[in-house]
């Protein structure tokens, strides 16, 4: 027993990509070093690549990176009722409920391959007062920190789409310089979460950061493939669960894609979904935006009325998966899913990144002017 697991040290000393290694010999075990993750499945140890994730909410972006096969270090985020939603649905997780301010990266060191997470987006969208780096809220420089300190292969952060317009671009221009001078690459991109099969137009800047030679292999997912079905088709069985006799009307009338959803703040009211603008935009699917349901219209709920959406229903159009269940009240269970970051976009961007540690693109881009990097600054520096 000893000897193998000299064996598996003396392996991972060696190599950085990921390595699988055939063993039959041993007892199932499980280690970590270089912030890799060594599980035994079939008589095969394969190196899984790690990640510790800040600002983790209800597990939007956590669930995208486990179904791209990270391995979750710890996660996490301060607000009590997202870190119930985790530990419920994922009670053998690290969660760690806390301000990020206060999390020491060092532990962590040499644990970590990607440092992930949605740092809040106040200071960055127009629903707001757009106070960037002058906002208290503003937490990509802890992102920085926390990276310096654990120094992680890859970052991946995800925000507004506001984060990428002009107002910002000295703000992305020094933020992209620091992580330079800390040996990463970085780009951003605007990806569509319709664009990945979920019903909805919410466009999220995500900034993703390597090691140089990682960078040279990341290629930005352009979507899944999958074709975003209305909300009426998305929403079909829960809209009639309680036995609405308008239920197939409303599927006829609600067929387009959603508008953003929006999550709000402790600083807003109660649950809704979103300013005027956005509950017209619901109100032409038929949906009415003043409020969320405690449960789907029955069937005295008038045929022709416009019904209100359940926290459940809300979840689906995020992209959440139905077994993922939401703790807490109403407002704060909307709260959480309102703010998420959609699974199936989060699992493709860490699913490129994962390509990019392994090398599996067939070779990298050709010089520093032929990336999205060197073109993007060019354009918005």
């Amino acid at each position: 027993m000893i000897s193998g697991f000299v064996f598996v040290a003396r392996i991972l000393d060696m190599l950085n990509d990921r390595v699988a290694l055939s063993w039959t010999s041993i007892g199932v075990f499980s280690t970590r070093s270089k912030g890799l993750a060594l599980m035994k499945a079939s008589g095969t140890l394969s190196l899984v690549p790690t990640v510790f994730e800040i600002c983790a909410g209800a597990g939007g972006q956590a669930i995208g990176l486990e179904a791209a096969g990270f391995d979750c270090v710890a996660a996490v985020e301060i607000d009590h009722h997202a870190c119930e939603t985790l530990r419920l649905n994922r009670p053998q997780w690290n969660v760690v409920e806390e301000d990020v301010r206060k999390v020491d990266g060092t532990r962590y060191r040499g644990q970590v391959d990607l440092l992930a997470g949605g740092v809040p987006c106040p200071p960055f969208s127009i629903a707001g007062k757009q106070l960037g780096g002058d906002d208290e809220r503003d937490l990509f420089p802890e992102a920085l920190r926390l990276a310096t300190e654990m120094q992680p292969r890859a970052i991946m952060l995800e925000n507004v789409a506001g984060f990428a317009s002009e107002k910002f671009r000295e703000y992305r221009r020094g933020l992209f310089a620091r992580l330079k001078r800390r040996g990463y690459i970085a780009d951003f991109e605007i990806l569509n979460a319709s664009s990945f099969g979920v019903p909805q137009l919410r466009p999220r800047c995500v900034v993703v950061a390597l090691k140089a030679g990682d960078f040279d292999y990341f290629r930005w997912p352009e979507g899944n493939g999958l074709v975003a079905s209305s909300v009426g088709e998305v929403l079909s069985d829960l809209i009639a669960a309680g036995g609405w006799r308008g239920a197939s009307k409303w599927v006829r009338r609600a067929n387009g894609i959603a508008p953003t959803v929006v999550g709000g703040s402790k600083k807003h009211g109660g649950p809704d979904l979103g300013p005027t603008r956005a509950r017209a935009q619901w109100a032409q699917l038929g949906v009415d935006g003043l409020g969320i349901s405690d449960a789907a219209p029955d069937r005295d709920f008038p045929v022709d009325a416009m019904p209100k959406l359940t926290v459940q229903m809300v979840a689906r159009i995020q992209g959440f998966p139905d077994s993922w269940q939401i703790a807490g009240r109403k407002t704060a269970a909307y709260r959480q899913v309102g703010n998420a970051f959609p699974p199936p976009v989060a699992e493709k961007v860490a699913a490129a990144i994962r390509r990019a540690f392994e090398r599996a693109d067939e070779a990298p881009l050709d010089g520093e002017q032929t990336r999205s990097f060197g073109r993007k600054q060019a354009a918005t520096s």
